[in-house]
């Protein structure tokens, strides 16, 4: 069974029509799985039913096999979840550090050695823990959320776009420390608009279209698959 798992997810928000139709997402300890397909998909909506953020009118999410379903977001962070969205991630009025800190809100524990890991992950985070990080780059913005969300040492690691408006350069960094995390043990789900370099780190990866799923494999299968090229990929 895989440390996520998410059947039958229809739903959409508030009163309105559902957005997503019995999708399915799943993602084994240690692994990468990507969510992509064109935009008004449902990508980001399906992330948010399996984080609690929206309502789910059918369908289960699993987390290493107990039924988490019912709970709120919060519950699911103490669960072992952690969502960093697209925009909106980080205190930009808050240094480096205390944005860290902040990640470690539901912790009683010391959090050194944790701060100590995000800082080894992401060295230039330590080089400016004292910096505002509204002053910081979009790439180190998003590694201070991802090195936040770190804080709370998630099983599951939720990432909406974090590539969104970085240079190639850095879109590259980001995937490499995406891989470093999973070499931890941590499964990682993320959602991503730059569908070929995210499925080329992909263990499994999810196309969706109107919200629901249309194609389902290996990232590098995905990758050689004529009609997802063709259809989702620029040929």
């Amino acid at each position: 069974m895989s440390f996520l798992s998410a059947t039958g997810m229809s739903g959409g928000y508030g009163t309105g029509p559902d957005i997503i139709h019995e999708c399915d997402l799943e993602v084994e300890a240690g692994k990468v799985a990507v969510v992509v397909g064109p935009n008004g998909a449902g990508k980001s909506t399906a992330m948010k039913g399996v984080f609690g953020m929206i309502r789910l009118r059918e369908g289960r999410v699993m987390l290493d096999g107990r039924d988490i379903t019912a709970l709120s977001p919060p519950e699911r962070v103490s669960a072992g979840m952690a969502f960093v969205p697209q925009t909106g991630n980080v205190f930009v009025s808050m240094s480096v550090q205390e944005n860290l800190e902040m990640g470690a809100f539901v912790r009683e524990d010391d959090i050194t050695g944790t701060m100590r890991q995000v800082f080894n992950l992401f060295p230039v985070l330590k080089d400016k823990r004292k910096q505002i990080a509204g002053e910081l780059s979009g790439g180190q913005r998003q590694q201070v959320a991802i090195g936040r969300a770190l804080m709370t040492e998630p099983r599951l690691l939720m990432l909406d776009e974090p590539t969104a408006g970085v240079a190639p350069i850095v879109m590259r960094d980001l995937f490499e420390r995406i891989r470093d995390i999973t070499a931890t043990g941590v499964a990682v789900l993320m959602v991503e608009q730059n569908a070929r370099q995210a499925l080329e780190i992909a263990d499994r990866g999810f196309v969706l279209v109107q919200g629901r799923n249309r194609f389902t494999d290996e990232g590098r299968a995905l990758l050689a698959n004529p009609e997802v090229r063709r259809s989702f990929l620029g040929g």
